[in-house]
């Protein structure tokens, strides 16, 4: 499986791919995309949005059963490396 280094953690491939396409949709909500609202959700995606937090690239947080992506400044960042700007989101969110 092919994977992606980070400073302190390797992600692979499908969590660099889920968190690209969280990116995308970003603007979408605000810079706070819900999980599953229009990219991911599956139970098998679970796994990668923890090994997103464990690589410190986002934070997580629940409002009334729902799931919303907070991007870190190392996941702004890592947006902006792989050609998704978010500099327009509030960086630490």
């Amino acid at each position: 499986m092919a994977k992606s280094t980070g400073p302190n953690i390797e992600i692979t491939e499908r969590s660099k791919e889920l968190f690209l396409d969280y990116a995308r949709d970003a603007d979408n909500w605000s810079g706070t995309p819900c999980v599953g609202g229009n990219v991911g959700g599956s139970k098998e995606d679970r796994g990668n949005l923890t090994q997103l937090k464990q690589a410190g690239k986002i934070k997580t947080s629940s409002d009334a059963g729902d799931t919303w992506i907070h991007f870190t400044d190392k996941g702004i960042e890592f947006a902006r490396e792989n050609g998704v700007d978010l500099s327009w989101i509030h960086k630490g969110q």
